[in-house]
């Protein structure tokens, strides 16, 4: 069906079409006709189906534009999704004059958003807490109300809101059109719909049209203290200019965005304990192509409304199959092709297994990228920067310093060589990592395997940890520990990363508050006492000996 089969004015038809939309969507063929004629209406629907569009139609055919008063109201759980939809309906309203819409939500100024409420709005989206301020304040009145959209209503119920949202509906004493959308299905929606819908017309996506086919997936099998390496190699291979890495909690979020920037990627975050001013400033540089990665947890990118993101890496399995499907619809969007690539660990099979019955697609295992494959890629684009740097050196006469820095050092013995690849190895480090392809054995009962946040378990309460590592080890000491905010995922990959060793050749790693033993092969145990004495870990430059006792 196309929407110039509706019955709406010129003006609309133009916002819509430039938005990009010509055939509707199945919920907008199935949702808009049943909201035209005013009834009750429950969506079931993930995003990017296009749903937004899906209530904005009707409700804006709806309201009386010579009425400066709010007819529209449209509950969100996040500021970055209430913006969103605020958007969404601005778009359909771009060639229509004398509607406005205004989005409210706390962290931004309440004086702002009164003044805009008494200049005449007819549609409001915004956050449970801030309507019921604004209704407190006798700022926000619901006595022309004509519509109420949920949006999102599972996520509002899982936030805290029921009651908000109750106390809401029960401030309107007249009969109004009352929607709700949701990706879920539970007990409390049903319970709302009941008390407050009047024979509410469902409308179901089936689990057939749940993944775009646009999307290809894949899962690598990957242990735990291999992920953050393993999503490294996918970033290195595939080079998105814009992705999208999904964490099942805040504290991940924090530290894999601490660990990418760190390693030079163009990164950032966004999560419920950011100010809604951050987030907003972070949204608005990934959403204009100004960072390539966004680190999120599901919640905070409920407002994410990107095109053009090419993949999405679930870094940890989500929790139920809905969120997959919220967190694979950012990609493959408008037509476009997308990519996700979720790391799953052996545990984790049985979720995908119910990811894959609820959408009735199949993901396909693949193979992590060899350290080999990724240092080819590496020399492969040195080659391309060299020559582009070279060519213009060598046009501007910027090089002649450089190569008489070159002179001054050959004079004192060093061959032209050896400058070039010690100076190549400080641009250029090329990974000598072991293959990450393995399946993660699973723990005995009383085996201290890896935990799930990558770092290693402490067995028995002593902070010890025990890994499959040599035989043969010497102890060192390491002048760091846990209230420097270390975790032994750093102190395993400083050893790693500066002294060229294998992980293998890595034991027990016993942190405490200031200080950390870790159990080193005894043939590499003064090479690492050596190259990481004086390097630094966590901000801090570390002391490094061989402890003269044995544990």
């Amino acid at each position: 069906m196309k929407f110039t089969e509706l019955e709406i004015n010129e003006q609309l038809l133009r916002g819509i079409e430039e938005m990009g939309f010509v055939e509707m969507t199945e919920i907008q063929e199935q949702a808009i006709p049943q909201l035209m004629m005013g009834g009750d209406l429950i969506g079931k629907s993930q995003t990017g189906t296009g749903k937004t569009v899906a209530f904005a139609i009707p409700a804006i055919t709806k309201l009386d534009p010579s009425i400066k008063k709010v007819q529209v109201l449209v509950l969100c759980p996040t500021r970055e999704l209430a913006v969103q939809v605020s958007d969404e309906f601005k778009k359909v309203l771009k060639y229509q004059k004398g509607v406005k819409v205004l989005p409210i939500f706390g962290g931004a100024s309440i004086e702002t958003q009164i003044r805009e409420l008494k200049s005449g709005v007819q549609i409001v989206v915004g956050t449970p807490g801030r309507v019921m301020d604004h209704m407190r304040r006798k700022t926000l009145k619901l006595s022309d109300i004509s519509m109420v959209v949920l949006d999102e209503a599972d996520e509002m119920l899982n936030m805290g809101f029921r009651e908000d949202i109750e106390l809401i509906l029960d401030e309107i004493a007249h009969e109004i059109q009352t929607v709700l959308f949701s990706a879920t299905m539970p007990k409390p929606i049903l319970k709302i719909a009941e008390t407050y819908q009047k024979n509410p017309v469902l409308v179901e996506i089936s689990p057939k049209n749940m993944v775009a086919t646009s999307i290809e997936q894949k899962y690598f099998n990957i242990s735990d203290h291999h992920k953050f390496e393993a999503l490294t190699r996918l970033l290195d291979v595939y080079k998105p200019q814009r992705s999208l890495i999904f964490c099942n909690t805040k504290k991940y979020v924090d530290e894999i965005t601490d660990d990418l920037k760190k390693l030079g990627y163009s990164v950032d975050k966004i999560h419920g304990d950011m100010r809604q001013m951050s987030r907003m400033a972070v949204l608005k540089q990934f959403s204009r192509g100004q960072l390539n990665i966004l680190v999120a947890t599901d919640v905070a990118a409920r407002g994410i409304d990107v095109d053009d993101v090419d993949i999405v890496f679930n870094y940890d399995v989500p929790d139920n199959e809905e969120y997959y499907v919220h967190r694979i619809g950012r990609t493959g969007r408008a037509g476009k092709s997308g990519i996700s690539l979720t790391l799953a660990r052996s545990r984790d099979q049985f979720r995908l297994k119910k990811i894959t019955d609820y959408t009735k697609k199949s993901i396909e295992r693949d193979l992590i990228p060899t350290s080999e494959v990724i240092n080819d890629i590496k020399i492969a684009h040195f080659h391309e920067r060299f020559k582009i740097r070279a060519e213009k050196g060598t046009e501007k006469g910027s090089l002649d310093t450089y190569v008489k820095i070159i002179d001054d050092l050959v004079e004192k013995g060093y061959t032209a060589e050896t400058i070039a690849a010690v100076l190549l190895q400080a641009q250029l480090p090329l990974s000598e990592a072991e293959d990450l392809n393995t399946v993660e054995r699973r723990p005995r009962r009383n085996d201290a395997g890896p935990r799930r946040d990558g770092r290693v378990r402490r067995d028995g309460g002593s902070g010890s940890s025990r890994r499959g590592g040599p035989e043969k080890t010497k102890r060192l000491f390491i002048s760091v520990g846990e209230k420097d905010h270390a975790q032994k995922r750093d102190i395993l990959g400083a050893i790693c990363g500066e002294c060229g060793i294998p992980s293998s050749a890595v034991g027990n790693i016993d942190m405490y508050d200031k200080f950390t033993f870790v159990d080193v092969d005894e043939e590499q145990a003064k090479k690492v006492e050596k190259k990481l004495n004086g390097k630094i870990i966590k901000e801090r430059k570390v002391k490094v000996e061989i402890s003269k006792k044995k544990k």
